[in-house]
């Protein structure tokens, strides 16, 4: 197998949200569930336990059912209250813990949206529902407009060419990589090279740290990317409705570009990850999750009302 052949098949399976099946799944989060034994029924059976003991055993387990549900009905309200101040953005809000224990992504209740974050929470869904379209004029214009960011003064390239693996497409033809990613991601990546020109050039040429060998190819993760986004910040539904997610619709309130700025951090991350990991090639999907897990940690902390209060927003400017 050539290493172009597993490449495609790497990152074609990343952008999906999918797992290769040629692929070691043990790094991966999918896990069996433990298997449940009888041991404690055998036990019963040996022990001597009497009627009596079985009763009282019983009435115990109904009482502890019943202080359990109260305090899981008296949690939900207090969730409930909760989000509601957060998503009134008062001085309130800023004391009411955000992260639980071990950065859970529990689905909470939906927030209270004001008309601008609802405006902008629907617009950015109409973007994210845009597939690629290699035929579209518009999308061959961006794809254009990318190549001349990346690398102004140079000769365009036509449409299909070997020079687009330059940028880190794997094949001649960038409209075969996007899928799970979508228009959006391309529109990411112009953003990042318009926003942060600095960041985004060393990135694309690999000027920081020491590199591996087997380099990660800059624009297939940059799809890799926008796709892990919109999973943590559960923009696939209707409303966010996990942690990193409602904490996005406080930026979302602030800025309107709050998507796309926080990409731009993301990947940042990503790279300095990598870095940090001295990671190679077929380490990308490891680096991707430490920077999913990184980004949540930062989008947990209480004195983070905007991407520009992320810790990792200083990479982009330093």
């Amino acid at each position: 197998m050539s290493a172009r052949t597993v490449r495609r098949r790497l990152h074609h399976g990343d952008v999906g949200g999918k797992r290769q099946e040629h692929l070691d799944s043990s790094g991966y989060d999918g896990l069996s569930e433990p298997l449940l034994g009888t041991q404690e029924n055998n036990d019963m059976q040996t022990s001597g336990i009497t009627l009596e003991d079985i009763w009282d055993a019983e009435q115990r387990r109904e009482r502890l059912h019943w202080t359990l549900l109260l305090s899981h009905l008296i949690a939900e309200w207090a969730q409930w209250l909760a989000n509601i101040v957060l998503g009134t953005g008062s001085l309130i809000g800023r004391f009411v813990p955000f992260a639980g224990q071990n950065g859970s992504d529990r689905k909470l209740l939906q927030p209270y949206l004001n008309p601008l974050q609802e405006a902008r929470i629907r617009n950015l869904q109409q973007r994210l529902g845009v597939p690629f379209d290699g035929s579209c004029i518009e999308h061959q214009e961006a794809l254009k407009q990318l190549w001349r960011l990346a690398y102004p003064g140079r000769e365009l390239p036509s449409l299909k060419s070997e020079l687009w693996k330059e940028m880190g497409w794997q094949g001649s033809d960038p409209s075969t990589d996007f899928r799970g990613g979508g228009f959006v991601s391309l529109e990411n990546l112009i953003f990042f090279a318009k926003k942060y020109p600095d960041s985004f050039q060393r990135l694309l040429h690999k000027k920081d740290g020491t590199r591996a060998e087997w380099e990660y190819p800059f624009a297939v993760a940059g799809i890799n990317i926008s796709f892990m986004l919109v999973q943590m910040l559960d923009l696939q539904t209707g409303k966010p409705s996990t942690r990193a997610g409602i904490r996005f619709l406080e930026f979302l309130a602030e800025d309107e570009m709050a998507f796309d700025n926080l990409y731009c951090v993301a990947f940042q991350m990503m790279d300095a990850q990598w870095l940090a990991k001295r990671a190679s090639y077929m380490q990308f999907n490891d680096v991707l999750k430490s920077t999913r897990m990184q980004l949540e940690r930062e989008l947990a902390l209480e004195d983070v009302h905007s991407v520009k209060d992320l810790p990792a927003y200083n990479l982009l400017t330093g």
